[in-house]
Order: structure tokens, then C-alpha cells, then sequence
């Protein structure tokens, strides 16, 4: 077997394991990346094998940007997934639960780029790659984790999974996003009326913008650099809540707004 005749099985197993709602487990060993180049790559394939149900790729989401969230699955850096056009909805928004193995969500600040992100010679920082910020919003990832346990996880095989996600829920949009203290300003996540968490924007690798830098270097690397009109999460600034039929959730960013789901 080649080199990509394996990372392309890999990613047909993982079209399929969604498919049957199969519970995550790692990757054969046969099928599994070596490394996190090769987890990309099957990402890659993957992408190509869902886009048929769930659109085009309109933006990209960062995992791992916060020190809690790389505790919470054991892997220290961050990582990337693509967002797709049908699974992208605005708040209020409800969420059937039977779509999921299980449903997680996670609290965000969204990114919508107003200009193309150029390769450059120089790294982009938190300073240089604000002029591309059209817009900020409050968000919320869905979360597809299919039942994953958290004490045996290869994280390159999530990797190549898209980093499970499964959608996101965007709230109000706030087009000056440079007068709002992101580093200190607190997001609060409550379901079913109750405060179960919170977290700051200087909980994303220290600013948001920070860790929409990272990506934008990191897309760059990938010969896949990041457009106008794309929206890009920066990252959870709480661990991954699961929820369950009934639940009704919040999320509250100071200064951005709030966004609600419900799950039936």
C-alpha cells in the first residue's frame, strides 16, 4: 500500500465510521498518521469525502488554543479544522440531538476576515494581522467527539477527523473590533439558566488575534491561505461542555453579545 492509498483508506474510514455513528476509537494502525503532516493530509481527503453533504469549506477553526482545552485532551499545540458552509447557523439556533453521538459545545470568539491573508516572508503576529479583521463575533462550535475517551487519545487521529467538528452558531456581529479589551473581557457559558463556566479572551494563546495569526501561518505553510469573507474560530475559552435533549444553552462574551441554542 502507498502512501496516499493509505491516508485516503483513512479518510474513507472515517467517512464511514460517521456515517454508521460508530464511537471514536484510533484509527487502525494500518490507517493511522505517523505524523501530524500525514494527519493533515487524511484531514485533507476527509474534507473531500463529506463536502458532498455538508457544503463548501468557508473558514477554518483553531482546537487547542487554551491551556485548559490542551489539558483537557492531552496534546500541547494547536490544530486546525475546516468549517463547512451547511453546518454554519446564526442564533438562535436549535440542534437536534439525534444527529450526534455525542454533542458537545464550546465558547468562541468568530473571526470574519475582510481582506485575503497574503504568503509572507515575515510571520504574521497579533500586531500585523489585524488590518484583515472585518468583524468579531460571539460564537459557539458543535462539537462531534462520537464518544471519545479522553485517557487513550492519539490526537493526530483527531487531527485528521477535522478536529470533530460539526458546526458552529454564530451571534451578532461587531465590526470595531480593536476597541474591545479581548484580553480581560469574560465569557460566560450557562445551561438551562445556570453559570457552568467561564473564561477570558486572553485565555486563547494570550489574545484571539494572537491565535488567528497562528493560523494564518500555519494555512500558509499548507499552501491554503486564509480569504476574504472566511470565518475563523480562534479557539474555546472553556473546556468542551456536552449536552444533552432539553438542554438550553448560553453564552455570553462582554462587549460582543450572547448566542443561544437549544437541544431537542
Amino acid at each position: 500500500m502507498s502512501l496516499d492509498q493509505k491516508l485516503r483508506g483513512a479518510a474513507k474510514f472515517l467517512f464511514e465510521a460517521h456515517h454508521n455513528n460508530d464511537v471514536f476509537l484510533r484509527l487502525p494502525e494500518h490507517l493511522s498518521p505517523n505524523n501530524i503532516n500525514e494527519a493533515y493530509r487524511i484531514q485533507d481527503y476527509y474534507h473531500e469525502q463529506i463536502s458532498p453533504d455538508r457544503g463548501d469549506v468557508i473558514g477554518y477553526k483553531i482546537a487547542l488554543t487554551s491551556e485548559t482545552m490542551q489539558q483537557m485532551v492531552g496534546f500541547g499545540h494547536p490544530c486546525s479544522g475546516a468549517l463547512f458552509s451547511k453546518s454554519v447557523f446564526t442564533s438562535p439556533a436549535s440542534v437536534n440531538s439525534r444527529d450526534y453521538v455525542r454533542l458537545g459545545a464550546e465558547c468562541e470568539i468568530a473571526v470574519t476576515l475582510g481582506e485575503d491573508i497574503p504568503a509572507t516572508r515575515v510571520p504574521y503576529d497579533q500586531k500585523s494581522i489585524i488590518r484583515f479583521i472585518k468583524s468579531l463575533s460571539p460564537a459557539l462550535e458543535l462539537i462531534e467527539d462520537r464518544g471519545a475517551d479522553y485517557s487513550n487519545l492519539y490526537f493526530m487521529d483527531v487531527i485528521a477527523d477535522n478536529t470533530w467538528n460539526a458546526g458552529i452558531v454564530l451571534g451578532p456581529e461587531c465590526t470595531n473590533p480593536t476597541q474591545l479589551d479581548l484580553i480581560s473581557s469574560v465569557g460566560k457559558m450557562s445551561i438551562n439558566g445556570n453559570v457552568i463556566d467561564q473564561g477570558t479572551g486572553g485565555d486563547v494563546l494570550g489574545h484571539p488575534f494572537k491565535a488567528l495569526a497562528w493560523l494564518a501561518n500555519h494555512m500558509i505553510e499548507r499552501d491554503k491561505p486564509l480569504l476574504q469573507g472566511m470565518i475563523i474560530m480562534t479557539g474555546s475559552i472553556v473546556k468542551t461542555k456536552f449536552l444533552n435533549k432539553g438542554d438550553q444553552v448560553k453564552y455570553t462574551f462582554e462587549g460582543l453579545g450572547r448566542v443561544n441554542i437549544s437541544v431537542y
